[in-house]
């Protein structure tokens, strides 16, 4: 056996049942006399119900029972809470329309659910939804931020007048009205996010079960928190009291964020099966997915940076309108707000910073986290201006970031915009990137291209992000409904084997894995004895899930004080056991030994002795070794790097392929390479998805035109280079591991190295900036709008 601890290659101990068909998904669950529920959903962007007549679906072939909005409201349920409330700059809440779990008289985008069938078999369901006969009053519906702030737009809910959300703001005016006054250069970007569909390989699941002789619900579902889904649910939804509510959220086949939300179709089953005294499932199709699941991203922004004469960034202003879409999702409101705009600082010095934030609704999918959530956006949207003041102020680009780094002696930096980084060496992470991507061998590889009739650009990407949200009390005063510390239960039982108990949730990520290789390095407890476990609510004893990076610096330190625990117990039981102080016992390597002497005891001597208390400190301790603990981070941690991006482009085509990628990212302690490898390579591809592929498109009506794999188009793995990716190191200073976390940033890094590449490629055609996809028709049609300035010259 190698080492398994803190830093090793330690390959997935969930590969082999993934690998060989033995998941455990939530369509995989069948309960006995389980019953299937189809949603009827609208396929009207917003419209008046008129009508609902349901006796013919009633009466199909296996079905149970048919259900509506009013069947709802009639029992009481209440609507779709959502878990984060912003104040507009004038100090008043957000707009917080209801959002009910069926459609009640209004439908107010295509996918809105209606009604439920609820039948023996799955086609029976989706048959019968067809005969529901539902009469609509079509209404004026809004599908962009543009439209709907637009003088005398038609309004998505009465009780919203102009479709604004919330006005928010962050930063100082005044400072930067007055450095734009005095500035000797300024330079103004205007941009689109483009709005996305997370596609995770498994699609939603829920079941809904009821005991009747307890009372007692059951809920499996595809969550990456199940306890704030039993949170939201039984408190706000259903008036379920938590006793009689177990939520248990299975493997979960990816989520990138899109699962992390209390959705309709969980208390629409849940609900449905107290009703029929019967399981009830739901599957969703694929193309339902489209409408259905959290949509991301979605801005249209300004940005404009005041300059001094040497390239010194004086100040950045910021005005960005924001997508909500229908409803409020869970998170949403803190995604533009909180996760975007306290990161417009970037890796940047840039004194003063003042951005305004309109969150507004239209009529489309409810927009909530996506991978990144809103990091990536402050990102591109930073590394896009910078390249842009380099091209605009005849500047070498990466020299302008190197004269505007924050200095690495500068830390803990405090930024104009509330974050305060407590680590980082973004100069470091830059010449490891440089130096990997072989950038001064670039102009003879471009050279080498253009003899090919290609084009070839270099873009690159200096970033920073927040992950590991929190601390609560903090959260809690910027809006945060819920607590944010995580939990760690750690048994280690008779024979010294040890179970994990987390509130973090894997969907993906290898938890299984590098949370176990934490007890090996703690516990020294060897990889095959160590059990973790997360997504059930029965079991574990709170959590609050997996979503921002936070399940190692935050998880993963709870873990840490839980075992700090267990060892200080079992030096009492080692003393006792070997008749010395509490103050001599030494632990290292999986023993506890009396210092100075060779008298040592395994952790299985002591655990043993714990559960067969025959020798014994009884009066002292209790018997077991079972230790929990809550984790409650004292700020985000700060991972940053950079990412160099290397393009190609068939000029007679527009085609733009990423040749060479390079990722240099300091996620501070690193746990298991292998796995950190993979999840920057994750990232990117979806990064580079965004980029040039992807792409939610609604027409002018508010149909959802991207809403399959048919229109919608996403990286294939032949889109996808080879990814070097490295690590340059500065530690967490505020968390036991020094970890930052991993998850995310390869896809907020990655987006402007890609774009910044494709106009680099392009820059002999006049371009200054191209909105994201880079599609291959935009690129066509500007290289054919004009010739390249040499051949102008």
């Amino acid at each position: 056996m190698g080492f398994e601890g803190i830093g090793a290659s330690v390959k997935r101990k969930e590969d082999p049942r993934f690998l060989s068909g033995r998941g455990h998904y939530t369509d995989d669950i069948n309960r006995p006399g389980q019953l299937y529920a189809f949603v009827k959903r609208s396929d009207r962007p917003h419209a008046r119900i008129t009508s609902i007549d349901t006796a013919a679906a009633k009466s199909a072939p296996g079905v149970v029972a048919v259900f509506t909005g009013a069947d709802m409201q009639a029992d009481n349920v209440g609507g779709l809470p959502c878990g984060w409330q912003i104040h507009s700059k004038d100090g008043s809440p957000m707009a917080e329309p209801a959002h009910p779990v069926l459609a009640v008289d209004k439908v107010r985008y295509v996918g809105d659910p209606v009604a439920v069938v609820i039948a023996e078999n799955r086609q029976q369901a989706k048959d019968a939804a067809e005969a529901l006969a539902i009469d609509y009053q079509d209404l004026p519906a809004i599908a962009t931020v543009l439209d709907a702030v637009k003088p005398g737009a038609a309004t998505v809910h009465d009780d919203v007048p102009g479709n604004q959300c919330y006005d928010w703001h962050i930063g100082s005016k005044e400072p930067v009205d007055a450095a734009f006054a005095g500035a000797a250069k300024t330079v103004k970007l205007e941009l689109v996010n483009n709005r996305l569909i997370p596609n995770a390989m498994e699609p939603r699941a829920a079941i809904g079960d009821f005991d009747p002789s307890t009372g007692d619900y059951t809920l499996y579902t595809t969550s990456q928190n199940p306890h704030v889904i039993r949170l939201l649910m039984g408190a706000f939804v259903l008036h379920i009291p938590e006793n009689q509510l177990r939520v248990v959220a299975p493997d979960v086949g990816g989520g990138f964020g899109s699962k992390i939300f209390h959705y309709n179709e969980e208390a629409i089953v849940t609900w449905a099966a107290g009703k029929v005294k019967r399981p009830v499932k739901w599957t969703a199709e694929r193309n339902e997915s489209f409408m259905s699941d959290a949509h991301g991203r979605d801005h249209v922004s300004t940005a404009e940076m005041a300059l001094d004469a040497q390239g010194n960034f004086l100040a950045l202003r910021v005005k960005t309108l924001c997508n909500m879409g229908a409803y409020l999702s869970t998170f949403a409101p803190s995604v533009p707000t909180y996760l975007y705009a306290t990161l417009l600082a970037g890796v940047y010095k840039t004194p003063a910073i003042y951005a305004e934030v309109k969150a507004v609704f239209t009529n489309t999918v409810p927009v909530d986290a996506y991978r990144g959530a809103g990091r990536p956006e402050a990102t591109f949207l930073l590394e896009r201006l910078v390249d842009v003041i380099a091209h605009d102020i005849g500047i070498d680009r990466v020299e302008l970031r190197r004269r505007n780094f924050i200095p690495v002696d500068a830390f803990p930096y405090q930024t104009p915009v509330a974050l305060q980084y407590d680590s980082g060496n973004y100069f470091a992470t830059l010449d490891a990137a440089q130096k990997a991507a072989d950038v001064a061998g670039f102009e003879a590889r471009r050279t080498a291209a253009k003899a090919k009739g290609k084009l070839r650009g270099l873009g690159y990407s200096t970033y920073v992000e927040a992950c590991g949200i929190a601390p609560s009390a903090v959260v809690g005063s910027l809006g945060a409904r819920a607590g944010l510390y995580e939990v760690a239960n750690i048994r280690v039982h008779p024979t010294g084997s040890v179970t994990v108990f987390t509130g973090t949730h894997s969907h993906g990520q290898g938890h299984e894995t590098t949370l176990a290789q934490l007890v090996v390095e703690q516990l020294g407890v060897p990889l095959s004895q160590v059990e973790v476990v997360h997504g059930d609510t029965a079991k574990i004893p709170f959590g609050m899930g997996t979503y921002g990076s936070r399940s190692l610096a935050v998880g993963g330190s709870a873990m840490v004080k839980a075992m700090d625990k267990i060892v200080n117990k079992g030096k009492k039981i080692a003393a006792h056991l070997m008749e010395a102080s509490v103050e001599d016992i030494e632990f290292k390597d999986g023993k506890f030994t009396v210092a100075g002497t060779d008298r040592s005891k395994a952790l299985a001597e002591i655990s043993l002795a714990a559960y067969v208390p025959h020798n014994y400190p009884i009066e002292e301790l209790e018997p077991g070794l079972e230790e929990t603990a809550f984790y409650d981070p004292k700020n985000f941690t700060f991972p940053g790097g950079c990412h160099v991006c290397e393009v190609e482009i068939d000029a007679d085509t527009g085609v733009a392929q990423v040749v060479n990628f390079t990722a240099v990212d300091d996620i501070g302690r690193v746990i298991n390479p292998m796995i950190v490898e993979g999840q920057v390579q994750g990232g990117v591809a979806q990064g580079i998805g965004q980029a040039l592929y992807e792409r939610a498109v609604y027409d002018a009506n508010g149909q959802l035109v991207s809403g399959s794999l048919m229109d919608y188009t996403m990286p294939r793995a032949d889109n996808v280079p080879n990814i070097h990716v490295g690590t340059e190191t500065t530690l967490c200073t505020h968390n036991p591991l020094g970890a930052k976390g991993v998850g995310e940033v390869g896809a907020i890094g990655s987006p402007p190295a890609v774009i910044n590449a494709v106009v680099d490629a392009l820059r002999d055609y006049g371009v200054r900036h191209i909105d994201m996809p880079a599609s291959p028709q935009k690129i066509w049609s500007i290289i054919q709008a004009g010739r390249p300035r040499a051949a102008a010259e």
